[in-house]
């Protein structure tokens, strides 16, 4: 049978036509249909430190208050289990994961998985590869803190408050994590701009408080000229308050200490004088996550990133806040 050129163009331009409609279907990625209750998953990357343990709980209260059924995870530090997590999760037929990734790579699969099954994914705390996963299309929203721009205030608030003090060492979190990239980014960029200043050192403490003293001691010894700590987070602030006393200094007058999350615990250390500042990272993700899963089963039209907002610590508020502090 001969085809003749008009009905072999036509053809193509009803092929060309039903791909576009299945990319831009693909695009839309998954959808959430609205009923009275779900069934959802939060995949958490370990329970180790305060912060963590506020934002699961948060979680886990508001599943709680609406009467929504909670798949909860702890990958333990893991990135592999932190996947298989989320593939057990699919395997079990829930509505939409809240995904916490531990580092920016290794769970885009998971998310690709879910996406490829039509389970809608809202990420909380940290993000992933924005080249390798889409926002709007792979998942539906990252939900979190402006890590760059907490590193950015707080080199700001050091900037304006030094004292005299410029030779920095800089503890950053876990490699690969976007908190750690990020916040090394906003600092460390803030601070090129003031030649006085130098990070004489930067090495992951893997945001846990004992390998922050592990790394505070050898920074510390490798560089004693150092009077500033900048750590990425409060539990490697307080490894390095053991290493700085060990080390026969006084934290807060021999070296300035400034942290990242804002627990009671280094707000007491603020007004005991021992930290100078500290950014909060809000860890409190529970009715933000669960009202933008709300709204994205009723067809809002959710921005790609929704910011927590943040409050800054000093002596000046430190007592003031305390009671505000998770």
């Amino acid at each position: 049978m001969t085809i003749s050129r008009r009905k072999l163009l036509l053809a193509s331009s009803a092929a060309s036509a039903a791909a576009a409609f299945s990319r831009a279907a693909i695009a839309a990625g998954p959808t959430l249909a609205v009923k009275d209750t779900y069934k959802v998953g939060f995949a958490q990357t370990e329970s180790n430190n305060p912060w963590l343990l506020a934002q699961t709980n948060s979680m886990k209260a508001e599943a709680e208050a609406r009467g929504w059924q909670l798949v909860y995870t702890d990958a333990a530090g893991s990135a592999a289990k932190q996947v298989s997590d989320v593939n057990s999760m699919i395997a079990q037929g829930v509505d939409l994961i809240f995904l916490a990734p531990r580092e920016e790579i290794p769970l885009i699969p998971a998310i690709k998985s879910a996406k490829n099954v039509g389970i809608p994914v809202i990420l909380l705390d940290r993000n992933v590869d924005q080249s390798l996963a889409i926002a709007g299309d792979d998942y539906v929203t990252f939900i979190g803190s402006d890590f760059i721009e907490e590193g950015r205030r707080v080199a700001e608030w050091l900037v304006a408050n030094n004292n005299g003090k410029t030779k920095i060492i800089e503890q950053e979190g876990t490699a690969g994590s976007s908190p750690a990239n990020d916040r090394k980014f906003g600092f460390d960029t803030t601070i090129a701009e003031h030649p006085d200043f130098e990070i004489v050192a930067s090495q992951t403490g893997d945001f846990a408080r004992d390998t922050g003293r592990q790394v505070a001691e050898t920074l510390l010894q490798a560089n004693p000229d150092a009077n500033v700590i900048y750590a990425h987070n409060d539990e490697m602030t307080i490894g390095a308050i053991s290493a700085i006393e060990a080390a026969g200094k006084v934290a807060g007058k021999d070296v300035m200490i400034l942290s990242i999350d804002g627990g009671r615990e280094i707000i007491q250390l603020i007004i005991d004088g021992k930290v100078a500042a500290c950014c909060e990272c809000n860890p409190r993700f529970g009715p933000t996550a669960f009202d933008t899963a709300v709204a994205f089963a009723q067809g809002a039209d959710i921005p790609v990133k929704i910011i927590n907002p943040d409050n800054f610590y000093d002596i000046s508020n430190a007592a003031e806040l305390i009671d505000t502090a998770y």
